[in-house]
């Protein structure tokens, strides 16, 4: 078995790192419904790990145990080798993690531009008075950090409508805008719920080149949920899948394609 602090190779030649975060025996509970059971695994360093299952099957609130979200009632989270207990959104930003959500949530008044700058709030360190006064060290970080953003929006090619109202785009630009933002946070680990949800073929064309683009150009460690099985063997290094809550496959794209408790999960039929 692969030591968790070396490297990986993966399918097409790339080099993933050592476990960032691992995952250990996590149980979710609803009131006496286990939304998670007992499931373990990890996430390397740089990989695209992907999340998938049939609807139901528990996918989004493992990606909220991730984010800090939910605290599963039993199991461990570890992360870069420190035990991680409850935590505020502010400090799960803070140790790098963000994410976009199955429902964009954008401030539809607000521009491109300043809905991205609110993945920069805990960038910000300068006190209140000199922020309101835009004054001193809020003046040069508002500078420093809108240059930053402007980084973002040429990387995802929306320069046309940076100071456009969110409200007025349609929906597969709004999903771009959405993680424009989650990239100002300058994450160490990025989290996408359904990105391709809704889209037609061009977008998810769009969306599956700048996810790789990311994970290259900065090397983001990337965990995603998405139902576009062409999309996740194309994208993913590895694969969990979850079925009622319990993990039923782990592996490659290619082992689990072949996994026939994976198959009849999706088909829905009984293999003798």
């Amino acid at each position: 078995m692969l030591d968790a602090a070396e490297n990986q190779t993966t399918a097409d030649g790339r080099q993933i790192g050592p476990v960032v975060m691992d995952l250990k025996n996590i149980t979710l509970r609803f009131g006496g419904v286990e939304a998670i059971k007992n499931i373990s695994f990890d996430i390397r360093e740089g990989e695209i790990r992907a999340i998938i299952g049939p609807n139901g099957a528990g996918k989004s609130s493992m990606l909220n145990v991730i984010s800090g979200f939910y605290v599963p009632q039993e199991g461990e989270v570890w992360f870069k080798g420190y035990r991680r207990g409850p935590m505020r959104p502010y400090q799960v930003a803070r140790l790098g993690i963000a994410r976009t959500f199955q429902n964009i949530a954008l401030f539809d008044g607000m521009s491109v531009l300043d809905n991205i700058m609110t993945g920069r709030l805990n960038k910000m360190k300068a006190g209140f008075l000199s922020q309101a006064l835009w004054w001193g060290r809020a003046e040069a970080e508002e500078i420093a950090n809108r240059a930053q953003v402007e980084k973002i929006i040429d990387f995802l090619e929306i320069q046309n409508i940076r100071k456009t109202p969110v409200g007025r785009l349609p929906y597969g630009l709004k999903k771009r805008v959405e993680l424009a933002r989650a990239l100002a946070a300058e994450p160490q680990i990025l989290l996408l719920d359904e990105p391709m949800a809704g889209m037609n073929v061009e977008e998810k064309e769009d969306m599956s080149r700048f996810i790789l683009d990311v994970n290259d150009e900065f090397g983001t460690t990337t965990v995603l949920i998405e139902h576009d099985m062409g999309v996740v063997m194309d994208l993913s290094d590895r694969v969990v899948v979850m079925d009622y809550g319990r993990k039923i496959g782990d592996g490659t794209p290619d082992e689990v394609r072949n996994n026939q408790e994976v198959i009849d999960a999706y088909l829905g039929v009984a293999h003798d």
